[in-house]
């Protein structure tokens, strides 16, 4: 997909980070917006401030767990503009710990929005893409999912946020092999980003009361919290590079996006570890300090053993 003017773009968890940057960049060059996110007040602004700029914006609020307003999402799009080209299913949440000290209702909430918000833009979206196609031969669609470098590799401690961001590695390189499998004119692409500053480690903010955390963190959960801010705080790459180096990737018809390259070693290890059949190798190997100061905010001893609610 090369020509984004007067073409629409869907973009959930709009409002801010990545996805509020994804809308700038999509306004810039000229393509009509439906912009989606659970904070109201938020997204409000968001489109006030796109419109100022001329940008023709759709908002509704949405929370991407719940597929009928996902449903809703895709009906709006069509009723205000009668077309979609671009798809970020972007919305995303974080949580850390002990992975045994995460509670049903954590899992419930990051694996909602991160594996099954994108499950539901796949399932609502894909068809009406199709159909499009289908109607117009000059044609051309793409979809990107945000995933993270944690759906390559694997560090402690964030187990949660792990396995949700690897299920959205596989469910879009499936998506891409099933889009060439039926000669669709669908591109697709995987965003995986490192320590970017956005809001992601403030996520909390938004947890729905249907998910709410029923105890107080635990000490590997503080010190997860703790650490992941400071990182993502401290980012050198900013939410508005990765949304150039994403557009520049969908101009391209590139697959793979990532935001730090550099990060690429300790994914070669984490396959050679695979192939060599070698126990996993320690992901702050070239960090230890990191490692040291997780493990000195987490406190000395084994944690409490007890599963949480």
């Amino acid at each position: 997909m090369k020509d984004f003017k007067g073409k629409v773009a869907v973009i959930t968890g709009a409002a801010s980070g990545l996805g509020r940057e994804f809308a700038n960049r999509a306004a810039a060059l000229g393509m009509k917006l439906v912009l989606a996110d659970v904070q109201q007040d938020a997204l409000e602004q968001a489109g006030f401030e796109l419109e100022k700029t001329g940008a023709e914006v759709c908002t509704l609020v949405c929370d991407v767990r719940n597929e009928d307003e996902v449903r809703a999402l895709a009906a709006a799009a069509v009723t205000r503009f009668h077309a979609v080209h671009l798809l970020f299913n972007n919305a995303g949440v974080g949580s850390g710990g002990l992975i045994w000290e995460n509670s049903r209702a954590d899992w419930e909430w990051v694996l909602g929005v991160n594996l099954w918000g994108v499950i539901h833009g796949i399932r609502m979206f894909t068809p009406l893409m199709l159909k499009q196609a289908q109607l117009d031969p000059a044609y051309e669609g793409h979809i990107v999912n945000t995933s993270s470098m944690a759906g390559l590799l694997n560090a402690p401690a964030m187990g949660v946020y792990n396995v949700s961001k690897h299920a959205v590695v596989s469910l879009t390189e499936t998506l891409y092999h099933d889009l060439q499998l039926v000669d669709a004119p669908i591109g697709v692409s995987v965003l995986c980003p490192y320590f970017v500053p956005t809001g992601i480690s403030q996520s909390h903010r938004n947890r729905p009361d249907d998910v709410r955390m029923e105890a107080a963190p635990t000490a590997s959960q503080k010190a997860a919290q703790a650490m992941t801010q400071k990182a993502v705080e401290s980012g050198k790459v900013s939410a508005a590079d990765v949304a150039k180096m994403t557009f520049d990737a969908i101009a391209a018809g590139q697959f793979y996006i990532f935001s730090h390259p550099g990060a690429l070693g300790g994914v070669a290890t984490r396959m050679e570890d695979i192939v060599n059949i070698r126990n996993p190798s320690d992901p702050y190997a070239a960090t230890p300090h990191v490692r040291d100061a997780l493990k000195a905010k987490m406190g000395s001893g084994p944690q409490d053993q007890t599963p949480a609610a």
